[in-house]
């Protein structure tokens, strides 16, 4: 794993497809932000991103469970909630995995 760069921010997303498509940056920056919001609007609607190649965003419904607090040792219960989940493509798998 690269130490130095441990995430990939916004920023440096819109400057790697400003660098290869020879666009300005702005509207790269522009559209990094509208791919996102898409995406985030569709996880909000419910619908399911298939990224070919890639892998594939869903959401998944949690039910409640018990949990413990780590701190006092107190049984709490962990609320219903729905969160996102990564399926990453076969693809992918076996270029991480080389």
């Amino acid at each position: 794993m690269n130490t130095e760069r441990p995430n990939l921010t916004r920023k440096e997303l819109a400057q790697s497809i400003a660098d290869q498509l020879g666009y300005p940056l702005s509207g790269c920056a522009d559209i990094v932000d509208s791919a996102f919001a898409a995406m985030k609007q569709a996880l909000l609607s419910g619908e399911t991103i298939k990224l070919v190649h890639f892998g594939t965003f869903s959401l998944r419904d949690k039910r409640p469970r018990q949990g413990r607090n780590p701190r006092t040792g107190e049984s709490i219960t962990i609320v219903e909630r729905r969160t996102v989940s990564f399926r990453a493509s076969r693809k992918l798998r076996e270029r991480v995995n080389v």
